[in-house]
Parts: C-alpha cells; sequence; structure tokens
C-alpha cells in the first residue's frame, strides 16, 4: 500500500481540516512510497513509531466549529437595503417561525423533552450542605403539572389564553410546574415579582384582573391580602402557596373574602365522581395563544405588561436550533443553573426554548429531556450551588462575568505570574481565532483549570446579555474557561433576543447577526446624528418573535410598534462589514447639557466600569448644568489595596469619605475615559463614593440589573444637589 494510502486510511470520520490537509500534502512528494524502498527491522520500527505518532496527533488535534456560514456575511440587505437585514442562513426573505413540527408552543417543548427523557431527572433543588434531588420529567408533567391544572379549574379558572393566572414567587421546581400547569390548559401565566413595589403590584393585578395568585411564602400572601383589604383590588379571590401557612393567615384571608389554600389541597380537587379534570379537559394552547404576560418593571412609570405568544417563544426557539445545529447539541446530560429571576424572559426562555433568551444552545434545555437545577434561593450561596450542581450550560449578565474577570486579575499579583497569565490567554485566543474552543490544552491544565473548577468544571456554554460586555473581558474569559460563550441581543418585546453571535465567530464588540426569525432595520436618529445610511441608527426589529403588543395600553403599544409593526427598541446600533450588529448608544435615557450636547449616560457608565476601583457608577446630567457628575460604588475586593498602593490607608467606610481617594478615583476614571474616546463633556467632573452596592433589595436595580435611574437620582439628591453648588474639582 502506497504511504498516500495510508494516510488516507487514517483520517477521522468527517476529514481533515484543511490546514491539515496541505501540511500533508506537502510533505509526500519527499517521502517514497513503501514498496520502493528496502527496509532493516529497525527502520521498520521506527516508521511505525512515527505511524502511531502520525495516527495519534490527527486523531487528538483539536478540531475548530464549523461555521454555519460565511463569517464575512453573516447577514444579508433585505430588498437591497443595506440598513434592513436578515440571517445568512435563510435561502431566501421567509423567516423562520418554527424547527420542528411537533414544537410550535412552549408546552409543546416540554411534551417532546418528556418523550426523551420519560423518567429522567428535569428540576432539581437542594437544602444546605446536601446534593441536588431531581424530579423526573413524567413526575412534573403527568403527576403534578396536569394535577395542578386540573385544581386550577376546579377553582373557577377558564381554559383560555385569557385566563391569567399570576406566579409570585422565587426560583423554585414549583414555579415551572405551575408555569406548565398553565400551559396544560391554555391558560396564560403573569409573572410577579417583589421590588415592583406596592402601587405596581396593585396596578397589574387590577389590569389583569387577576382573581388567583400562586406564591411561595406567607409574607407574600400577607402582603397581598394587605391590599385586598384595602379594597384596590377588589378581583383577588384565591391564593395557592407553595410553603405550608400559618391558621392566622388563613382567618384573615377568610375575612376579606380570600380563600388560601396549600398546593397540595388544590393539586387533589377532582370532579364529581372523583374523574380528574385533566382527563376531560386537557386543552394544549395554540401558536397564537397568549402564553406570558411579562410587565417590564422598566425604570420610570407603571410597568407594561408585554404580550407574549406561543408563537413567538417558539419562532425564537427555532432560530437559536438553526443557528447551532452543526456546532452544538443540547444532550440529555445537560444541566443548567437558574439563579436569574424567573420573572423575565432571558431566565425563562433559558429553560423553555434554547438557552436561552431565547437563545442558547442548540435546544432549550427542556425541549431535550436536559435538567434544570435551581439555586437555593440566597444569591451569596450560589457559587456553593454551582460547584455541587457542575452545570454544562450556565446563562449569565455581562456584571457578573466583569466580577469573575477582576477576581482573577485581581489574585494575580506578581509581574512574573501576570506576564505568564497574559502569555497563556494570548496562546488560547490564537487558537479561538482558528476556530478552537477547548479546556484540555496545556495552558489549562498548568493555569486554567483552578477557574474552571470554581464553576464547576463542566462547563460547555456560556451565554450573556441583557446588557454590553467589554470586548477586552468577554475575550479573556472565553480562552480561560475553555468553553463556547455566546453574547445576544434582544428584549422582552421581542420574546428575549433579536441577534445572536455565530458558532465559529470569536470576536468581540459586536452581539452577532440577526436571528432566523427576525429582520433587524436601523432607523434614523437626526438628533443625535445616526442615520441609516452610514450604518448607523435605532435598532427595530420584525417578525415572528415580536410581541402582540402591551396589556390594554394602545398608547404605549404605539410608541412601541409602529404602523408598519416594526419595534422600536430605543438601542442605537451600528452595522459592521461582517453582517453583525454592534451596541453603540442608547436613545431612551439621552439628555441635554446646558450647552446643547447630547448625553448617552449609559455609554459613559460601560466605559467607567473598566476602571480598576470602581464596581458600579451611575452617570447624572442636567440641563441647566454643564457637565456631568457620578455616584461610585468601590469594588471592597480590591478598593483597599488599591488605596494603600497610593499610600492612603483606612477602612473601606473611612475611604469612601477620604476626599484625596476621591480625587485619585476620579482621575483614574478620567484616564480610562479618555483612552476609551470619551469627549471632554463626557467625562464627569465630580464624584460621590457610596460603601453600598446599588441592588435589587435596596430598590435601585430592576431585577435584570439594570440601573432604576429615576430611583437612583432621588436616594442621592442630597450628594447630587451639594455636587452642583460647587465649582467641580
Amino acid at each position: 500500500m502506497q504511504l498516500q494510502e495510508w494516510l488516507r486510511s487514517l483520517r477521522p470520520s468527517g476529514g481533515l481540516r484543511l490546514l491539515e490537509a496541505e501540511e500533508l500534502r506537502s510533505l509526500l512528494p519527499a517521502l517514497p512510497s513503501l514498496s520502493s524502498l528496502s527496509l532493516s527491522s529497525s527502520s521498520l520500527l521506527g516508521l511505525g513509531a512515527l505511524a502511531s505518532l502520525t495516527a495519534y496527533w490527527l486523531v487528538t488535534r483539536p478540531r475548530p466549529i464549523r461555521p454555519p456560514c460565511d463569517l464575512h456575511a453573516q447577514s444579508i440587505p433585505v430588498q437591497g437595503d443595506p440598513s434592513c437585514r436578515r440571517s445568512a442562513l435563510l435561502n431566501d426573505e421567509t423567516l423562520l417561525d418554527f424547527y420542528y413540527e411537533d414544537t410550535r408552543t412552549a408546552y409543546d417543548m416540554f411534551q417532546r423533552g418528556l418523550r426523551v427523557a420519560g423518567t429522567g431527572p428535569c428540576l432539581g433543588y437542594r437544602r444546605a450542605g446536601e446534593p441536588y434531588q431531581w424530579i423526573s420529567y413524567t413526575e412534573v408533567s403527568q403527576d403534578q403539572a396536569q394535577v395542578l391544572g386540573s385544581g386550577l379549574l376546579a377553582k373557577g379558572c377558564e381554559p383560555s389564553p385569557h385566563q391569567f393566572i399570576g406566579i409570585y414567587a422565587q426560583n423554585r421546581p414549583e414555579w415551572v410546574i405551575a408555569e406548565l400547569a398553565c400551559y396544560t390548559f391554555s391558560m396564560a401565566v403573569v409573572p410577579l415579582y417583589d421590588t415592583l413595589g406596592l402601587e405596581a403590584m396593585v396596578h397589574i393585578l387590577n389590569l389583569a384582573e387577576i382573581s388567583l395568585v400562586i406564591c411561595d411564602r406567607e409574607e407574600k400572601a400577607q402582603s397581598l391580602l394587605d391590599n385586598k383589604e384595602k379594597g384596590v383590588t377588589p378581583k383577588l379571590s384565591c391564593l395557592v402557596l407553595f410553603n405550608p401557612f400559618s391558621v392566622l393567615l388563613a382567618e384573615r384571608g377568610k375575612k376579606c373574602s380570600v380563600e388560601i389554600l396549600q398546593l397540595a389541597e388544590i393539586m387533589v380537587r377532582r370532579m364529581r365522581g372523583g374523574t380528574n379534570l385533566c382527563v376531560c379537559l386537557l386543552q394544549p394552547p395554540r401558536p397564537e395563544d397568549l402564553a406570558v404576560v411579562c410587565f417590564t418593571s422598566g425604570t420610570t412609570g407603571k410597568p407594561k405588561g408585554a404580550m407574549i405568544t406561543h408563537g413567538n417563544i417558539a419562532s425564537n426557539t427555532s432560530s437559536v436550533i438553526k443557528i447551532l445545529e452543526g456546532s452544538f447539541v443540547i444532550r440529555q446530560e445537560d444541566v443548567s443553573i437558574s439563579y436569574l429571576p424567573l420573572a423575565h424572559m432571558f431566565e425563562r426562555m433559558i429553560q423553555v426554548s434554547p438557552p436561552p433568551f431565547s437563545i442558547g444552545g442548540a435546544v432549550s434545555m427542556f425541549c431535550h429531556g436536559a435538567r434544570v437545577g435551581f439555586y437555593q434561593g440566597d444569591i451569596s450561596l450560589l457559587m456553593d450551588d454551582i460547584k455541587t450542581l457542575r452545570p454544562t450550560f450556565f446563562p449569565v449578565v455581562p456584571r457578573l462575568l466583569n466580577r469573575i474577570y477582576d477576581k482573577i486579575m485581581g489574585s494575580v499579583t506578581s509581574p512574573l505570574r501576570r506576564a505568564v497569565l497574559h502569555y497563556a490567554v494570548r496562546r488560547k485566543q490564537a487558537e479561538l481565532s482558528s476556530g478552537v474552543v477547548r479546556n484540555n490544552s496545556l495552558w489549562d491544565r498548568l493555569l486554567f483549570n483552578k477557574i474552571q473548577a470554581s464553576l464547576g468544571g463542566n462547563l460547555r456554554f456560556i451565554l450573556t446579555a441583557s446588557a454590553p460586555i467589554s470586548p477586552t473581558v468577554l475575550s479573556f474569559l472565553r480562552a480561560t474557561l475553555g468553553c463556547l460563550i455566546f453574547e445576544g441581543y434582544g428584549q422582552t418585546e421581542c420574546t428575549a433576543g433579536c441577534t445572536f453571535s455565530m458558532p465559529g465567530d470569536w470576536t468581540a464588540g459586536h452581539v452577532g447577526a440577526p436571528l432566523p426569525c427576525a429582520v433587524v432595520k436601523l432607523a434614523d436618529i437626526p438628533d443625535m446624528n445616526y442615520y441609516a445610511k452610514n450604518g448607523q441608527g435605532e435598532i427595530c426589529i420584525s417578525g415572528h418573535s415580536v410581541f402582540r403588543g402591551y396589556l390594554r395600553d394602545e398608547a404605549r403599544t404605539a410608541e412601541a410598534l409602529d404602523s408598519e409593526g416594526w419595534l422600536h427598541t430605543g438601542d442605537v446600533g451600528q452595522w459592521l462589514p461582517n453582517g453583525t450588529l454592534r451596541i453603540i448608544d442608547r436613545k431612551k435615557h439621552i439628555f441635554k447639557l446646558s450647552q446643547g450636547e447630547y448625553i448617552a449616560p449609559e455609554k459613559i457608565e460601560n466605559v467607567y466600569m473598566r476602571s480598576v476601583p470602581v464596581l458600579q457608577v451611575f452617570v447624572h446630567g442636567d440641563s441647566l448644568q454643564s457637565y456631568l457628575i457620578g455616584i461610585v460604588v468601590p469594588d471592597p475586593e480590591v478598593f483597599a489595596e488599591w488605596a494603600r498602593e497610593r499610600g492612603i490607608v483606612g477602612s473601606y467606610e473611612e475611604l469612601c469619605q477620604n476626599p484625596d481617594v476621591k480625587k485619585a478615583v476620579l482621575e483614574d476614571m478620567t484616564a480610562v475615559g479618555k483612552e476609551a474616546g470619551l469627549k471632554s463633556f463626557e467625562q464627569v467632573k465630580d464624584l460621590h463614593l457610596h460603601p453600598e452596592m446599588f441592588s435589587v433589595s435596596n430598590g435601585l436595580l430592576t431585577p435584570t440589573l439594570k440601573s432604576r435611574r429615576a430611583d437612583i437620582r432621588r436616594f442621592f439628591h442630597q450628594q447630587i444637589s451639594h455636587m452642583y453648588s460647587k465649582t467641580p474639582i
């Protein structure tokens, strides 16, 4: 046999990479055929060893991910308009509405997972110090969701998408079971959450005419009864609690005509004669039916109820399946950790559809019979939950990735170790640039395995969304974590996602190309000097994933959806030469300074977040003032050491009050801003150091960890007034 034929026989299935084939082809002319040689036994042994090494190299050499399209042309102009683009994965301008014939609704997706996994694990939970316990797909669907849905019908709920059921609870298996119970009988879910506040909660209950709310703890039931006793939520008539409750709560409910039941009670209710209602009235939803009314927390005004249909969810899900079909497949043994608020579409789409946001791995966790484990409900215990669960899929917000990055960089103190780290990262990034993603290289074994172990050591897929992430952080973590990290962009009104980074494209600084279910165009914003003809403008979305509108709010629906059905996001984007989208600004939160300059504070805040001592920052301006000021929360893990390097010592609180420290922080932020290209009027001229983090619990962040700008302004009114009362430093 000729050497060429022998080498061909060694090829692994799927063929050689182009690079490998070229390397071998260049060697062949210099090698005579085996039949023309007279070889000694030692030569034959040496050749055999060489052959074994060559075979091992061919089989084990890391393979690049094959992109699903030309990465230089990831989107295509629609009808020749370069400002309006669709996915390059589509054969024509017909948008994708579903991928599998049998998965056109959120209910269908879970049923598909049930067929795949059956009695396999589905939902996991744990108590402190214990391993995870699992509820099977069969138990979730047939033993619990169907029976709970029957109980809801027995309480007078209608099997209709116009029947709204409130769910007011932290992430836990019962949340998903309650949601599936509603879908099983075509009812729609209205998620509720703590940080809405009294006025917003009353607004939602009345607007959706909610009579029954499922909640987890007695404290939440008490707050709902408060509203009922005041006469401001007259429709509320039944509360169903996951946990046991006191006799006093039941008596209080009875006095104000609210029946209070434990979940176990409502799940055993049956028709006369003992027939379970689910047997008679099982009524799965249709694609056009409402699945969820997701009230956006908002930063101003009353929350708006985005109406999301089952078809919206299916199309968004199917698009991610289409993008990832050749590079990543969710397996039955895959597991995701649920800790982001289920009241918001980013986390819920991770579970119901392909992770997540309606975006994420080849198909959703449930759709492919995979598992979802819930954190204990305490964010301070999240890392312990992750190490115990060892997830393969991890949904994150950029703020968490920034913390991981800062922690890694802060732990490397000596110049030598820092130089070695940077060299190793560059070597891994070089592999990424050729499409290779792995966690078993020499550098992984020497340096990065501890970082990977801190997140369970099993990660295959990370998705980040909901806010911009620094290209530096994204590229660094792609190298050190050794797993797929995708970035997506969207909002609740487009069922969470409208763009997604393409497999094989590991460049940073963009949010990918349009999903196959949507068309994305840019619209002129003359006031900000953004024009579609220049490839810049407000991001507008059309397609199967765009929501139906806001519940019973025609005025705000008209603000979001124009007469042609385009969703106006308020974000400003730019098309890059390769057909991907970059987020460059924000339209909704712009304001003018007294000299007429427009300011986009969120863009500036994202720049300042790269300042070492800064953990959180809020940039504020006033149309009567000529300069910006800022509220800064220093990073407690690095702040003291950072100040000590500048000859200043003290406790965290003392440092926040030290004027020399404030001056040093301001100088560092200014330098970072200058390096990032901020104009002089975009730089803050004074700041206040605040020792307590902005958080959901103190009302300064939304549940998706975005700043509540109006609330922050009110909270720091005194400090803002003081800074504007003096000449800036």
